[in-house]
């Protein structure tokens, strides 16, 4: 890892630390409170059911009901004739009341009757007295509980010392006793008169003190505390009657033993701490059937809407002040609030946010965290982008898996936020810790690289051989003809302009096909390819960059012409192979260059350019890397330094040596011939083939060396024997 990733990689870790040992991660005690709760609400949309449950049905209050019926409250004669039909004509099986019986209907208290005929007819009295207790209407609603499930609603409420009305029985339950403790301990409440009380088969409450810090019904306590004993909810209550159980047992789970989840006659509900469940809701309202209530009491209704089913008595009616707001609906009805806990307990699917999901948030948002800290410093930024959707995309799906399949609510802004900001960490790092690796690049290379491998460079650093790297690459000389001479003829500033006009052309072809710039030595360049980014195609493109060169060489001497300066001639080498390359020289001073064999090489092959009268000399390395182009070789040689012989050869450009011309193969057929008549001794065959080819396309120089070069070994004293191996010997670089 190089130093910068290393870097990168601390500084991430040091803010996962930071992320994972503060309350950051925590949803309930930190600043995500909001953002989880919105999360939350969103997954429970995501999960609306698109058919209603018909195992529960709304009797509603709603505006008809009272337009039709009269304001709120109803007299008890018609609430109980809304029982008895229900009851007795439409065969419900459970009717649980989400409306208060806090106060009598009587017109004139029996009381007062009674004292008023004890003083002034005492003889009355007794049939009076009768007569009015038969014609009580709380008794008549009471009546109409009677050996009915009916499950009556009431509420705790916040004054210390307000009790009013009757509670029902309390649940008898087993449990240790430190799991009760963070239930709530109501100090009042207002309850329904104790003669309705009574006659029904039971009773739960139908407020709720934990609504969340946004005003929103997210989880509903089943259980709360009076007087040191437990009452259900209303949801929790119907379902204990229609079980005929009143005991329940409190589990604990995790490693603090706090209370987890209820029994009730083998059913299983999860809840927390609070006892509190999260409100399962199928959808906004409407998941359940709603019926009128004077609908209802007119017997208009359809029966086989109501038939066994458990029935809410409940309103919708915006007047009443039964509207919620929760995670589907800003204005939900209460009543249905309770539908949709009783609708899960009857599924067994109610959500459940378990102790060990603590545990598992924070090995969710290690992983997440880790992940970030190590993966993006070695993929780059755009594929850390995609990383970081992935992840992303990766812990919303498993989080609604979890939800869907197991009913578990896993924290979901935590991992969120933990991706989120090591990503956002991790692009500034690497926008800093880039920026400052292009300067230095662009300060080591920028005079000698093309701009457009800076990008790569970014991208490739750790492929950079700055401290020394042996690699098989190609290098380039170039040199002009004569530039001795040429520069005692000019002045300064001419000697000045001839150099740019020259080598600003040439940079640029090699930079155009990848190259390096090593140095500019007076008149000479020196170039390579292969660093500092790898090129699998070195010998490729360090030719194409070449013979570009040579024919840009005329457009340079035009230009030359019209400013009045000589015109050039230059002579290329090309040697590919193995070089050691980095940032080389002392303490003084640092240059990115090659060094090797194969450099030297590379220079001897530029000087035998002159000798052979040829522009451009590359060895066999070269050749082999360009199979598609043809080649005259030019000879076999051991040049000054080196023991092993080397091929030379003159690559043809076929701008100008097209190959598929008769002309041209039947020239390079020749010389081939003429170089295996040199090696065998034939002089006589070898001369006249130079002959012949001396005045054809491929030039004379070559042929006149040749020749010269044959008639010296026919006049030696003693000529090359047969162990000669035909490679020519030079004594000079």
């Amino acid at each position: 890892m190089t130093r910068p990733r290393l870097i990168r990689t601390l500084l991430a870790l040091l803010a996962l630390a930071a992320l994972l040992a503060g309350p950051g991660i925590n949803p309930d005690r930190s600043f995500l409170e909001r953002p989880e709760q919105q999360l939350y609400d969103w997954r429970m949309r995501l999960n609306q059911q698109a058919e209603a449950d018909p195992r529960v049905v709304i009797v509603d209050i709603d505006e008809a009901s009272l337009s039709a019926e009269g304001r709120w409250p109803w007299p008890r004669e018609k609430l109980a004739a809304l029982l008895d039909r229900l009851f007795d004509d439409y065969a419900i099986g459970l009717l649980a009341c989400d409306v208060l019986f806090a106060e009598s209907d009587r017109l004139l208290g029996l009381e007062r009757v009674q004292q008023a005929m004890a003083n002034d007819y005492p003889q009355l009295l007794a049939p009076v007295t009768q007569l009015m207790t038969r014609l009580d209407p709380d008794r008549r609603l009471a009546a109409s509980f009677s050996d009915r499930p009916v499950v009556l609603g009431y509420a705790f409420a916040n004054q210390q010392r307000y009790r009013s009305g009757q509670l029902p029985a309390p649940l008898t339950e087993q449990r240790p006793a430190q799991l009760i403790d963070a239930i709530r301990n109501a100090p009042g409440y207002s309850a329904n008169l104790a003669l309705l009380q009574q006659q029904a088969m039971g009773g739960g409450f139908f407020d709720n003190p934990l609504i969340d810090s946004d005003g929103i019904y997210r989880r509903v306590p089943l259980l709360q505390r009076f007087d040191g004993q437990l009452y259900p909810s209303l949801s929790l209550a119907v379902m204990a009657t229609l079980l005929g159980s009143e005991q329940i047992t409190l589990g604990s789970g995790g490693d603090q033993g706090m209370l987890e989840q209820l029994s009730l006659d083998g059913l299983t509900i999860p809840v927390d701490a609070q006892g509190a469940a999260m409100v399962p809701y199928r959808g906004p309202q409407g998941s359940f059937p709603y019926l009128s209530a004077t609908e209802v009491l007119h017997g208009r209704a359809d029966p086989a809407r109501l038939e066994g089913t458990i029935v809410l008595l409940g309103t919708s009616a915006a007047g009443l002040l039964d509207l919620r707001a929760t995670p589907v609906q800003n204005a939900y009805p209460g009543v249905e609030v309770h539908a949709n806990l009783i609708a899960g307990m009857l599924d067994e699917r109610l959500l459940h946010r378990p102790d060990y999901m603590r545990g598992a948030n924070f090995l969710q948002c290690l992983l997440v965290g880790l992940l970030m800290v190590l993966l993006p410093p070695l993929v780059g930024a755009i594929r850390a982008t995609l990383l970081t959707l992935l992840l992303g995309t990766l812990i919303v799906a498993g989080n609604l898996y979890l939800w869907r399949v197991a009913g578990h609510v896993l924290p979901l802004a935590p991992p969120l936020l933990v991706l989120l900001a090591l990503f956002s960490l991790q692009q500034l790092l690497g926008y800093v810790f880039e920026t400052r690796q292009r300067q230095q690049l662009s300060g080591l290379f920028g005079q000698y690289v093309p701009p457009a491998l800076v990008d790569e460079l970014q991208q490739q650093a750790s492929d950079l051989a700055l401290g020394g790297d042996s690699r098989d690459m190609t290098v380039l000389f170039a040199d002009i003809r004569g530039f001795t001479a040429i520069s005692e003829r000019l002045s300064p500033p001419q000697l000045s302009r001839l150099m740019d006009i020259y080598l600003s052309p040439m940079t640029e072809e090699i930079h155009a096909h990848r190259g390096t710039i090593d140095k500019y030595m007076g008149d000479a360049i020196m170039a390579f390819w292969g660093a500092p980014l790898r090129d699998p195609s070195h010998g490729r493109n360090a030719l194409q960059a070449a013979l570009a060169m040579l024919r840009r060489l005329a457009l340079v001497n035009r230009q030359l012409a019209a400013a009045d300066l000589p015109l050039l001639r230059i002579g290329i080498g090309l040697n590919s192979g193995e070089m050691s390359v980095g940032n080389m020289g002392s303490r003084f001073r640092m240059a990115y260059t090659v060094l090797g064999d194969a450099v030297n090489l590379g220079s001897r092959l530029e000087g035998l350019t002159k000798l052979y009268g040829v522009a451009l000399i590359v060895s066999a390395g070269v050749a082999a890397a360009n199979p598609e182009l043809h080649f005259r070789q030019l000879d076999r040689v051991r040049v000054k330094g080196k023991q092993q012989p080397v091929a030379i050869y003159e690559p043809l450009d076929p701008a100008q040596h097209d190959a598929r011309l008769p002309a041209i193969a039947l020239a390079l057929q020749q010389h081939q011939q003429m170089l295996d008549a040199y090696w065998q001794r034939d002089w006589p065959q070898a001369l006249q083939l130079c002959q012949q080819l001396a005045s054809g396309p491929l030039g004379k120089p070559l042929y006149a060396l040749y020749s010269e070069r044959i008639a010296g070994y026919r006049q030696h004293a003693q000529p090359p024997g047969p162990e000669w191996d035909g490679v020519y010997r030079l004594d000079h670089k």
